[in-house]
């Protein structure tokens, strides 16, 4: 068997591994860094949910190479597409949820550019179609990964000085037999004032199987009847004001029922606008090309069982079932949705395979929300963010932050049958702490799987958090290596902590919100 060894070693080719191979790279390190699919970019990409940003995004909260993946996503429309109007923050999409929400291709191409440089001189490696097998561990030090290409069956042992886990789901922690959280906690454990007064490992966030689809008003593009849809047409959990195929859902605040439209209406959200990728009135293009829209709403959260810590066969029910709903929800759209005049279905839409480049036209991945999280030095809990808890503008001032990040606490719908959980959360930092586990000396958490708690998971978990959180665990790496000092030494050293966080300044992180923010509210 082959035996290769690298500085750095990345499980995961998501936004945080993508992110921590950029900073560790720039930074002279050899990286090699696995991928499970054929594309990098995790939730942006082969999962296919559009960036979910903070309202400060445009101006600061995020690091420098964040803002250059962001603007790269925007230039290549204004210098590869024919756009009637090029301002400079132009949406290719007009979504809702994003100011840049746009096709997850534009993001793969992007990523491949900033990556490429790395590439070409061999001081990066990418390992797509790869998983890791096997972890060997001795006491507190990771040794070695065994890893498996999938498309060649082939298996190779690599050796590093460092490894990160950036998988969605934290795969490494039960490799490696570290200690890790999944569901939620009990309210004894952490004091949080919406934690369960029991820990309930089952309580964990649903997935999500994004599907593309395009509108073409007058054609009819009904597919298949999907084999589960008569399951999901009559499915109605208690948690539900209506069956589950419907334009009813819970409100995520107020929990009541809240109407919503396919397409915008004087009444209801608008659906379609939620994560459109392509606005069609924006572009002049010489064949028609209608609206596209990515599938990732209320009635699309898989929550009948999880796809990690459990067994081969039922991870395999789950991702099926999973698919089947979002067909189910699909066709129903085709063929029964209520329309506004009256009639039923929008044959009109139609399944873009072409968007996640597969057969059966939903994304490479699912949408994993929340992952196994690491027994870390520090973990964040809901008093960190809580307005409740805090006199000012943002959540706790860490020591030891290594960077900034913003977003509500939102829970969807879990496995063990509880519904959203959608309360406000300050403006808030990223502590080194829920980087670095208490049980490994050299391996970093460099995606969801850090020592946040289920609550804190929830505004936590977004895209340019989980590139914050991989481009420090690169940095970190690097400073390490050159420090001859542990991570836990460079969080405990007064001195070594200031130094790293200096050196992140200057690489472009923002440590710290503006001034106005750290003023009582």
């Amino acid at each position: 068997m082959e035996t290769t060894h690298t500085d750095l070693f990345i499980a995961g080719g998501g936004l945080g591994g993508c992110a921590a191979a950029l900073s560790a790279c720039a930074n002279g390190l050899q990286v090699v860094m696995t991928e499970e699919t054929d594309w990098i970019g995790g939730q942006v990409t082969s999962q296919g949910v559009p960036p979910d940003e903070h309202q400060w995004i445009e101006n600061f909260g995020s690091t420098r190479r964040y803002r250059e993946y962001r603007e790269k996503v925007r230039q290549w429309y204004l210098e590869n597409m024919n756009v009637n109007d090029k301002k400079s923050l132009f949406n290719p999409g007009n979504g809702l949820v994003s100011n840049i929400c746009h096709d997850p291709r534009v993001s793969l191409h992007v990523l491949q550019d900033m990556l490429m440089p790395y590439v070409l001189t061999g001081q990066l490696t990418i390992k797509l179609n790869t998983v890791v097998s096997e972890i060997k561990r001795e006491g507190r030090t990771l040794h070695s990964a065994l890893i498996h290409n999938l498309t060649a069956n082939k298996e190779t042992r690599m050796t590093a000085c460092y490894f990160i886990d950036a998988t969605e789901a934290g795969d490494v922690l039960p490799l490696a037999e570290l200690e890790y959280v999944v569901g939620a906690e009990a309210k004894s454990d952490t004091n949080e004032p919406h934690a369960l007064e029991v820990a309930d490992p089952q309580d964990i966030q649903a997935i999500t199987h994004v599907l593309a689809m395009e509108y073409r008003e007058h054609e009819d593009h009904t597919i298949e009847e999907p084999e589960m849809y008569i399951f999901w047409r009559d499915f109605h959990p208690s948690i539900w004001p209506d069956k589950y195929l419907s334009f009813y859902a819970p409100h995520p605040i107020t929990k009541e029922k809240r109407e919503y439209t396919l397409f915008r209406q004087e009444t209801g959200f608008p659906l379609w606008d939620y994560r459109r990728i392509f606005d069609c009135e924006q572009f002049n293009s010489w064949v028609y090309a209608g609206d596209l829209s990515l599938m990732n709403w209320p009635q699309s959260d898989y929550f009948l069982g999880n796809i990690y810590d459990v067994s081969e066969q039922d991870k395999k029910k789950h991702l099926y079932q999973a698919k089947q709903l979002s067909l189910s929800l699909f066709y129903w759209l085709q063929t029964e949705a209520p329309r506004p005049d009256g009639g039923k279905g929008y044959p009109g839409l139609k399944l873009r395979k072409d968007v996640f480049q597969t057969e059966d036209g939903l994304a490479k991945a699912a949408y994993i929300r929340e992952s196994r999280r690491i027994n870390a030095e520090y973990t964040v809990v809901e008093q960190d963010v809580s307005p409740e808890f805090n006199e000012a503008r943002t959540g706790k001032f860490y020591e030891d932050r290594v960077g900034l990040g913003s977003y509500s606490i939102d829970l969807h719908p879990s496995m063990a049958g509880k519904t959203y959980l959608d309360i406000p959360a300050l403006p808030y930092h990223i502590p080194l702490g829920a980087l670095i586990p208490k049980d490994a000396e050299n391996l970093l958490a460099g995606c969801k799987n850090i020592g946040t708690t289920h609550i804190t998971n929830g505004c936590y978990r977004l895209h340019p958090t989980e590139w914050n959180i991989g481009e420090a665990c690169g940095a970190l790496v690097a400073f390490c290596i050159k420090t001859e000092a542990s991570p836990k030494e460079v969080r405990e050293s007064k001195e070594l902590l200031q130094t790293f966080q200096n050196e992140l300044r200057e690489d472009g992180f923002q440590l710290e919100w503006p001034q106005e923010f750290y003023e009582k509210r």
